[in-house]
């Protein structure tokens, strides 16, 4: 390394940052306690951690980075912020820490962002430097999955609207597939624009046959909702395509030729999806994308980590609605709405007595940094901090995000963001003893 800016650190927790590609300055080189961890919903989860055996700490450092949405300066960034990669001239290796630690990626890679390749790129880079990383799956990386899936195979009410349906999001992501790995051979290959609008949209009958064919699988009223959202997003689709810029054509060529890249044993981003997982357990943690629900958190315990995620690997490749909308894509996408599949203080329960009692999670986008509460009476640490600057810019913040939850062996979990003044510091064991 060659004239790497090294701000000295002020606290023992927080790593030295080395970079001489961009400006670090302005994130926290300071720790205060993390406020939120004295609300009262907070204090009854330490208790009832304590009661339950209290808390068992990962063997080695853990720093979860959650929802990058396309932006490779802000993932990167902030794995600089954390201490475990360095950079210079463009090239990125591990440090000594880093190479101690464990990078779990909490979901939402895809999305919103200046480049979903450039940030497929920038994981690739990382894992190349060796660091041992985790991805977990996120509700917008489902949805690519599904609209990839929804346009090979035999069509069927249940999902011939998917595309449509999952597809407004990522025609960013279309747009530059097409533009990187799609050839003017692929195109010439597929039938006329007319032939390839109708493999793209549902049938104009498609109301009636799927709410037919959804009743095994879905309630009424989930019936009713799908029914009205594909309407809404099929009159809008058109406007989308148009500003996009791509024809019929070229989405079903770029759609296919995802197939090829992302779900091909030796596609250029197979990994993507063969590494991701929807769970990750260290000691009496959990991290998750979204949130839990009762029959997870009894799956968790009674079949293990692996067992569930085996599940979901095996449910998104059928791509049903009844997956999309139960538990198991549930870890992807609830907020703990009433539609969403339920945690009440039974399955909190269940999980603290099996020694877990916080999840660790993205989804939920902040502004000044990472947040602590209780959500159904078990703990969960927020730790998306909006890298992606789209969504900074729409959310009046500036530039490009960056940050990082920290969890040492030692029991103090930091959270880092340039957008906190300082780094916040929670120990939830001297705190209970307290």
């Amino acid at each position: 390394m060659d004239d790497l800016r090294n701000f000295t650190t002020t606290n023992v927790l927080l790593p030295p940052i080395l970079d001489t590609d961009a400006c670090m300055a302005d994130l926290p080189r300071l720790l205060e306690p993390w406020d939120e961890a004295a609300a009262a919903p907070v204090v009854d989860c330490l208790s009832r951690a304590r009661s339950h055996g209290g808390w068992h700490w990962p063997d080695r450092p853990v720093v979860f980075v959650s929802d990058p949405h396309a932006d490779a300066e802000g993932f990167l960034r902030s794995l600089i912020a954390a201490g475990v990669i360095h950079r210079s001239k463009g090239r990125i290796g591990l440090t000594p820490f880093g190479r101690t630690a464990h990078i779990v990626l909490g979901g939402d890679a895809l999305d919103k962002g200046p480049s979903n390749l450039a940030l497929l790129d920038a994981i690739a880079d990382v894992l190349d430097t060796g660091a041992d990383v985790t991805i977990l799956a996120g509700n917008h990386d489902l949805r690519m999955r599904l609209a990839i899936g929804s346009v090979r195979g035999e069509r069927s009410a249940l999902t011939e609207h998917l595309f449509v349906r999952m597809g407004r999001k990522i025609l960013p992501a279309l747009r530059e597939v097409l533009t990187r790995f799609v050839t003017p051979e692929d195109i010439a290959a597929l039938p006329p624009e007319a032939v390839c609008k109708a493999r793209l949209m549902p049938g104009e009958d498609w109301s009636t046959r799927f709410a037919t064919a959804a009743c095994p699988q879905l309630p009424a009223k989930v019936i009713t909702k799908e029914i009205r959202k594909l309407e809404e997003k099929r009159a809008k689709f058109e406007t989308d395509r148009a500003r996009i810029g791509m024809t019929h054509r070229e989405l079903l060529a770029a759609l296919l030729k995802c197939h090829d890249i992302f779900l091909e044993p030796d596609g250029h981003y197979a990994w993507f999806f063969e590494r991701m997982q929807a769970v990750a357990r260290s000691g009496s943690l959990l991290f998750v994308h979204a949130g839990l629900c009762d029959d997870m958190a009894r799956a968790l315990v009674r079949d293990g980590v692996e067992a569930v995620n085996a599940a979901y690997a095996r449910a998104a490749e059928g791509a049903s609605l009844g997956f999309y909308f139960g538990p198991l894509a549930n870890l992807v996408r609830t907020k703990y709405r009433a539609s969403d599949c339920a945690l009440t203080a039974a399955g909190v329960e269940v999980l603290n007595r099996a020694g877990l009692h916080m999840v660790v999670q993205g989804h939920v986008n902040n502004h000044a940094g990472q947040r602590l509460l209780a959500k159904r009476g078990l703990l969960h640490l927020e730790a998306d901090i909006t890298l992606d600057r789209a969504s900074r810019a729409l959310e009046g913040l500036d530039g490009i995000g960056a940050g990082a939850t920290l969890i040492f062996p030692s029991g103090d979990v930091i959270g880092l963001s340039r957008d906190h003044p300082r780094a916040k510091h929670f120990a939830p064991e001297r705190m209970a003893a307290h």
